[in-house]
């Protein structure tokens, strides 16, 4: 089941919820004092300005990948 994150607007409150995507408009509806947002984690596939933190070897993956995939749009 999915997790999403909500604030509270009034308290600034941050929390994550689990249910299934089919509940997650009523709840929207229910909790107007609440916001959803979604957390981001820097650096999984080189965002701009913070350190690239991919494996070592990943771009000899990405390089097979590539070679094994004619047409392929991959950066390596």
């Amino acid at each position: 089941m999915p997790t999403y994150n909500f604030r509270n607007i009034e308290t600034g409150e941050e929390f994550e919820i689990f249910m299934s995507i089919h509940d997650l408009d009523k709840y929207k509806q229910d909790h107007p004092n609440l916001q959803q947002f979604h957390n981001k984690f820097p650096g999984v596939v080189g965002d701009a300005g913070i350190r690239d933190k991919r494996p070592d070897g990943w771009k000899d993956v990405l390089k097979s990948i590539k070679k094994a995939n004619y047409g392929s749009t991959i950066e390596t």
